[in-house]
């Protein structure tokens, strides 16, 4: 429909998960904005237009996630094999307290937990997956009024058993070698590839005659090094690893790449002026 035919627009908020039998209820609009109070859940947005001659297809609009979203210390995980117990202690008692968890807005699932308990015990988790657990408080208790009820207690992310890395890092890359120095550049671990979470690099290098460097440990938002002592003419290979709680995963090494003989040169300019006679 053209905009100016437009008589107003219908907007559904929908949780996800949403646990209720029957669809939430449409929000009627004349303007082309809306102030909704959500919690840190994920949210979907529909939005329709309409008119004298009926209504358009629904948008669709997905709620980002909240970048650091961690709390630290507000929710605490005791894994106990594929069952984990969660407890948190609230600064003040609500009506209840809505769980959420799951490993993303297409796999979560949501629980309405009563004031009475402090703790909630989740199951069937799989190992080396990343989990993420949100509680919220509400005086409302109906999952259809959590919008605009719903206040985010804390969120946490979890592994019930972390593993290894599967892969090292990528796109492992040398620039600005000179007789005695190097840069070694890289690209971090997928965060589905780490089946925990990551700790670190070690990182070592060897050179034409295999001696190996000893490693050096970086941590986990570290994506470059500058390498120092390095000796000139000689040929090596930079080898990186990433590590986990469960320990280190596989190595990915560099292309050779060799020192020069001499250091950088810097041009020489001479100037010849002729005078007149």
């Amino acid at each position: 429909a053209q905009s100016e035919n437009v008589l107003g627009y219908f907007v559904n908020v929908e949780r996800i998960p949403n646990s209720c039998s029957h669809s939430p209820s449409r929000i009627f609009l004349k303007e082309k904005k809306i102030l909704v109070n959500l919690s840190m859940a994920y949210y979907r947005v529909n939005i329709s237009a309409y008119n004298e001659a009926g209504e358009s297809p629904r948008a669709i609009y997905i709620v980002p996630e909240f970048s650091g979203t961690d709390f630290p210390g507000q929710i605490h995980v005791k894994s106990q094999g594929t069952n984990a117990v969660f407890t948190w202690t609230p600064e003040y008692n609500p009506k209840c307290f809505v769980v959420d968890w799951g490993t993303g807005k297409e796999d979560m699932h949501m629980k309405i937990v009563t004031t009475a308990t402090r703790n909630f015990t989740l199951d069937n988790f799989q190992p080396y997956k990343l989990y993420k657990i949100m509680v919220h408080a509400s005086d409302v208790c109906q999952c259809e009024s959590f919008i605009g009820h719903e206040n985010t207690f804390g969120v946490t992310h979890f592994y019930s058993v972390e593993g290894v890395p599967r892969t090292g890092p990528t796109n492992v890359t040398i620039l600005n070698t000179t007789k005695h120095s190097a840069v070694v550049k890289w690209t971090e671990i997928a965060a589905e590839d780490c089946l925990g979470f990551l700790q670190g690099y070690r990182l070592s290098y060897t050179d034409s005659s295999r001696k190996k460097s000893p490693a050096v440990t970086l941590n986990s938002s570290t994506t470059s090094y500058h390498l120092t002592g390095l000796k000139e003419k000689t040929t090596y290979r930079v080898q990186i690893s990433g590590f986990t709680n469960a320990g280190e995963g596989p190595l990915t090494l560099s292309q050779p790449f060799s020192t020069p003989k001499y250091g950088t040169v810097e041009p020489l300019c001479i100037c010849i002026t002729q005078h007149e006679s």
